[in-house]
C-alpha cells in the first residue's frame, strides 16, 4: 500500500472515530449498556435486575461530564446492578415516555419496571454507586417482606394482579363494544385474545402498560381494549378472529384494519401517536404578543415554525389572511411532528428578527427554531406552499444548513396587541391652522 493510500485509510479512520464520538458517549467496551427503543422492553422492563439509567444527550455538557463517573460506577457494579444509558436526542419516545425533559436524568427501575423513580443523588462514580446500593437493598427487602412481586418485572398478567396498568386497558364484551367503539369519536386498538394463550399473556403486561402511557399522552384520545375471543364469540366471528392475539384499529366512519407494528409497550405507543396525530386537528397559529406566547409554544415542541409577515399596511386584511392561510395548510400537512406554529408582524419584535437573521427586510420571512439547541434555518426559497413545503421537507429529514440563535431571541420580547383582523389605518394627521400667518412678512429671496 502507497503513502498516499495509507494517508487516506488514516484518515478516513480518524474521521469515523470522531464521528462516532460526536454521536455517542459510550461504547460497546464500557460496561455501560447502550438501550433503545429496541431492547429497552427485553432489558429493562422485563429484567429482574435493578437498573440505573441515564437519559442524555451527546451535545450537553452536563452529559459529558458526568460520562467518566458513569463509566467507572457501571465497572464497579458489574453483576450487582444494571447500568445503562439512553441517547434521548436519538431516541425521543423512549425519552417521552419517561417524561424525559432536561439532561442528563436518571431513572431507577426496580420492584416496579413501569414506575421508574427519579435518581436524586450526586453525580460522581461514588455517590452513584452508593444510590444504587441504597435502591437495591430497599428491593431486597421489599422482596423479603412479599411486596416484590413478578408485575415489577413486566411478567405477570395485569389481568390478574388488578394493576393500575389494568384499569386503563377497556374490557369488552359483545354487549358492550358497540356502543363504546363502533359510536366513538376517539381511535381505538383493540386486542381479542385467549386466557390460555402464551403469546397473549407475553403480550398483555405490554398491552396494559401502554394503555396507560396512551391515555395520558393523547388525553383519552385513543383508547385501548381488550376482548375475550372464547367468550365474546359474536365479535370474533364478525371480525373474523382466528388467532391469538390478534390487534385491530377502530375508527369511526372506517372499517378496522389489520394492527401490523411491534408487540413491545414502545411500538404499541409509537403507533398510538401516529393514530392520534393523523386524526388531531391541526395546530394552532399563534400570534407573538408577548414572551410567553413565544417560550410556552417553542418550549412544549421540538421546533417552532415562526414567520414574520409583512406590515398591515403594506398588504391590507386580505393579504395577510393569504399569507396566514398558507401557514395553516402547512400546520395541517405536517401535524403529525407536532410542531409550534407562530406568526408576527414586520417590525412589531425586531430583536426577535434580528436574532433569526431576517433583520428588518425581505417580508415575508419563516424560521425553524430548535429553542432546546438553540439553532434555527431560514426560509430560502418562496413563502409559498411548495417553498415551504420544500423547507420543511429538508428540515424532517435533517438537511438545511442552520445557525445559531442569537442570545436576545426570547429575552426582549415587546407586548403587543393582537391583529384584530382588519386592514391598518395610517395615523391620523395633525390640523396645522395656517389663517394667522401673514406670507407678505415673508422675504421673497427666500421663496
Amino acid at each position: 500500500m502507497g503513502a498516499f493510500a495509507r494517508r487516506r485509510l488514516l484518515l478516513g479512520t480518524v474521521s469515523c472515530t470522531l464521528f462516532l464520538a460526536v454521536n455517542s458517549l459510550y461504547s460497546s467496551s464500557d460496561d455501560v449498556i447502550e438501550l433503545t427503543p429496541t431492547n429497552f422492553n427485553r432489558e429493562v422492563i422485563q429484567s429482574d435486575s435493578l437498573w440505573l439509567v441515564e437519559f442524555y444527550a451527546p451535545w450537553c455538557g452536563h452529559c459529558q461530564r458526568l460520562t467518566p463517573e458513569w463509566k467507572k460506577a457501571a465497572t464497579a457494579l458489574k453483576g450487582v446492578v444494571k447500568i445503562g444509558a439512553v441517547d434521548a436526542d436519538k431516541h425521543q419516545s423512549l425519552g417521552g415516555q419517561y417524561g424525559v425533559k432536561g439532561f442528563p436524568t436518571i431513572k431507577i427501575f426496580g420492584a416496579n419496571k413501569n414506575k421508574a423513580e427519579d435518581y436524586q443523588g450526586g453525580r460522581t462514580s461514588e455517590a452513584i454507586v452508593d444510590g444504587a446500593l441504597s435502591a437495591l437493598r430497599s428491593l431486597v427487602k421489599d422482596r423479603l417482606s412479599g411486596r416484590g412481586g413478578g408485575y415489577s418485572s413486566g411478567k405477570q398478567s395485569s389481568r390478574e394482579s388488578g394493576g393500575s396498568g389494568k384499569r386503563d386497558v377497556i374490557d369488552l364484551t359483545d354487549d358492550t363494544f358497540d356502543q363504546n367503539v363502533l359510536n366513538s369519536d376517539d381511535v381505538w386498538l383493540v386486542e381479542f385474545y385467549a386466557p390460555w394463550c402464551g403469546h397473549c399473556k407475553n403480550l398483555e403486561p405490554e398491552w396494559a402498560a401502554a394503555a396507560t402511557e396512551v391515555k395520558e399522552q393523547t388525553k383519552g384520545k385513543v383508547k385501548l381494549a381488550a376482548v375475550d375471543a372464547t367468550v365474546n364469540q359474536v365479535l370474533a366471528s364478525r371480525y373474523g378472529i382466528r388467532g391469538f392475539p390478534t390487534i385491530k384499529v377502530f375508527q369511526k366512519g372506517e372499517d378496522p384494519v389489520d394492527y401490523d407494528g411491534g408487540r413491545t409497550k414502545t411500538d404499541i405507543v409509537a403507533r398510538a401517536l401516529d393514530l392520534f396525530s393523523e386524526n388531531a386537528p391541526p395546530p394552532e397559529l399563534l400570534e407573538i404578543i408577548n414572551a410567553d406566547v413565544l417560550k410556552q409554544t417553542c418550549d412544549a415542541h421540538q421546533l417552532c415554525i415562526i414567520s414574520v409577515l409583512p406590515h398591515i399596511l403594506d398588504t391590507g386584511a386580505a393579504g395577510r389572511n393569504s399569507y396566514l392561510e398558507v401557514m395553516l395548510k402547512m400546520a395541517d400537512k405536517y401535524k403529525k411532528k407536532m410542531w409550534g406554529w407562530l406568526w408576527t408582524e414586520a417590525g412589531a419584535q425586531s430583536d426577535l428578527e434580528n436574532s433569526l437573521g431576517i433583520g428588518g427586510f425581505g417580508y415575508p420571512a419563516m424560521a425553524a427554531v430548535n429553542a432546546r439547541k438553540m439553532k434555527f434555518a431560514l426560509l430560502k426559497g418562496s413563502f409559498s406552499e411548495q417553498g415551504i413545503n420544500e423547507f420543511l421537507r429538508e428540515l424532517s429529514v435533517g438537511r438545511g444548513s442552520t445557525a445559531p440563535v442569537g442570545a436576545e431571541a426570547f429575552s426582549k420580547i415587546n407586548t403587543v396587541e393582537p391583529w384584530d383582523g382588519k386592514d391598518g389605518e395610517l395615523p391620523a394627521e395633525e390640523d396645522i391652522d395656517l389663517s394667522d400667518v401673514d406670507l407678505d412678512d415673508w422675504d421673497k429671496d427666500e421663496l
